[in-house]
């Protein structure tokens, strides 16, 4: 039986319009554990679109800040969560112009609409407080990893901190889709792009607050552990 994993997110709000959208178009809601209506895109077939979101789906809606990991020896839950509700109140938000529906690669997401170094920094932050908590990576886990082409401070970071996009090769995303066929990558965006402008107006989004997520088996889906304000 495979141990728990927990990882370090952010996720909006529970309350929010970002969290309702995020999760309606997953069709899952993390913090209830239950499927959330399911928001189908404009033009977009209902009979497919779970297949698109179906990866996604077992994450929940979220941006990864410190990628999912098994509990250190000695450490516990408990422990995990005292830290993180500590940690949290001697960080600062961070203010975001906006967010944007981008298509990355063959998947489709939210990003900032501009860089921010705060958000970098931040998520480097959080990614080095958790590190004691973390087990080593299983040899599976790292040969996984290294199916993907690293760079070599990619590969290093992966070494360090069991996640190789950190530091500099962090980019905050908020998945919206899984993998999509070639042919549909472009109409899926543009869906969503129609979707989110009617769901939440346009205007600066605020970074305030990071979640713990735990999955309590590999074919579990994550739940919404705990939600901590910034500061």
């Amino acid at each position: 039986m495979s141990k728990p994993r927990y990882a370090v997110y952010y996720a909006p709000a529970a309350e929010s319009a970002l969290w309702r959208f995020g999760s309606a178009v997953l069709g899952y809601d993390a913090l209830t554990g239950e499927a959330a209506p399911l928001l189908v895109p404009p033009g977009c077939d209902p009979a497919t679109w779970p297949t698109f979101t179906e990866e996604p789906r077992r994450y929940g809606f979220h941006a990864t800040l410190k990628a999912p990991f098994e509990l250190a020896g000695g450490r516990s839950e408990e422990q995990l969560r005292a830290f993180a509700r500590n940690y949290a109140a001697a960080l600062e938000s961070v203010t975001l112009k906006g967010l944007a529906v981008a298509a990355l690669g063959s998947f489709v997401a939210l990003i900032p609409s501009e860089p921010s170094d705060a958000l970098q920094r931040l998520a480097f932050s959080l990614v080095q407080a958790f590190e004691p908590f973390r087990a080593p990576l299983s040899e599976a886990d790292r040969a996984r990893r290294l199916k993907s082409p690293l760079t070599p401070a990619q590969h290093a970071y992966l070494e360090a901190y069991g996640y190789p996009y950190v530091g500099d090769a962090f980019r905050f995303h908020m998945t919206l889709t899984g993998s999509l066929p070639s042919e549909q990558a472009g109409v899926v965006k543009q869906a969503l792009e129609a979707a989110y402008a009617a769901a939440l107006p346009a205007g600066p989004a605020r970074i305030d607050r990071f979640a713990l997520f735990r999955q309590d088996g590999r074919a579990n889906r994550f739940r919404l552990l705990d939600s901590y304000p910034l500061g």
